[in-house]
């Protein structure tokens, strides 16, 4: 797995952040682009290391990761989700409940083993599906397709879509290389952090002088197969204080009361239980009212920042 995450040696103002190179830019030369970046704009590497993919895969790191999209796709069954059934049964003419209680609906993972198929034939069902007017939104990250596989039965399958993008970081020979880093907000903004250090999510349209910018304009150079696209852009980092947190306990198996933000959000008053379960960004409250996506709400502030408004938002949970 490599370097196991141990309590960086950081004050409690460092912000503190994960970021990993995706398995398509995991190259030495990618790596020592980072490192350099990284030294010039006086964010600390405070640990590193490497996961291989049959590791992300048997752990299930990618679907926690992306988990509002993986939960439908992988780690939920049909029956525990939370459908709107006017939206399914608009589409399709059959109520969800007839549905599910057939077996006739699946995740996407065990729309593979039932089909006896892989990811890439998924999603060319998924795609067929899609340009047949056959696939529903059911919500934010939510879709539900109906399949039509050759010589068997239709299938109605959850977000077949992630198995692709789940399968770069769980092939045999896909690997990660992980970072958990450091920086001072007086000297660099979370929000130049992700804008001016990494760049945009669309790689093309990042500044020259980023890390997406460069890996776009030098991949072949870098060891890259092809261009890097806003899917297949290089490097995630954490969006905010309290992402970097939930990343760690994914990917590193941190403790809150282990982590530096997660000792300052235990200090504060917020609950352990709170603060994993906000880990897999739930919507919670919202100060004036309705619900929101927790992560949403913290994207992109500065630790004193994050720490109050994630302070408030407990708070109107218990209200």
């Amino acid at each position: 797995m490599g370097n196991m995450f141990c309590v960086p040696p950081a004050t409690e103002n460092m912000q503190t952040a994960f970021v990993f190179a995706k398995p398509h830019a995991n190259t030495p030369a990618v790596r020592k682009l980072i490192a350099e970046k990284f030294a010039e704009v006086g964010v600390t590497i405070l640990s590193e290391g490497d996961l291989d993919g049959p590791t992300i895969d048997s752990k299930m790191y990618i679907d926690q990761h992306y988990y509002a999209i993986a939960s439908k796709a992988t780690l939920l069954q049909p029956s525990e989700l939370n459908v709107p059934a006017d939206k399914f049964s608009a589409q399709f003419g059959e109520e969800w409940s007839a549905v599910v209680s057939s077996g006739r609906v699946l995740n996407a993972k065990d729309a593979c083993t039932k089909l006896g198929i892989d990811t890439s034939e998924l999603n060319t069902m998924w795609v067929a599906a899609q340009g047949a007017g056959k696939v529903v939104k059911l919500g934010g990250g939510f879709y539900c397709g109906l399949l039509e596989p050759e010589g068997k039965p239709p299938l109605y399958t959850l977000n077949a879509f992630f198995m692709t993008m789940r399968s770069k970081f769980t092939a045999p020979s896909a690997s990660l290389h992980y970072y958990v880093v450091g920086f001072e907000p007086a000297k660099l903004s979370w929000a130049d952090f992700r804008g001016q250090v990494l760049g945009p999510t669309d790689p093309a349209k990042a500044p020259p002088s980023s890390l997406r910018g460069m890996l776009f304009a030098r991949w072949e150079s870098l060891g890259l197969e092809a261009a890097p696209n806003t899917s297949d852009n290089g490097i995630h980092a954490s969006a905010s204080p309290f992402e970097g947190l939930a990343e760690r306990m994914n990917w590193l198996s941190a403790a809150p009361a282990a982590d530096p933000f997660g000792q300052r959000l235990l200090a504060a008053g917020i609950p352990e239980a709170t603060v994993k379960e906000w880990s897999v960004d739930p919507q919670v409250p919202l100060p004036g009212g309705g619900k929101g996506s927790l992560f949403d709400q913290l994207e992109d502030m500065d630790l004193e920042a994050c720490l109050a408004k994630a302070t408030e938002l407990a708070a109107c949970g218990k209200a």
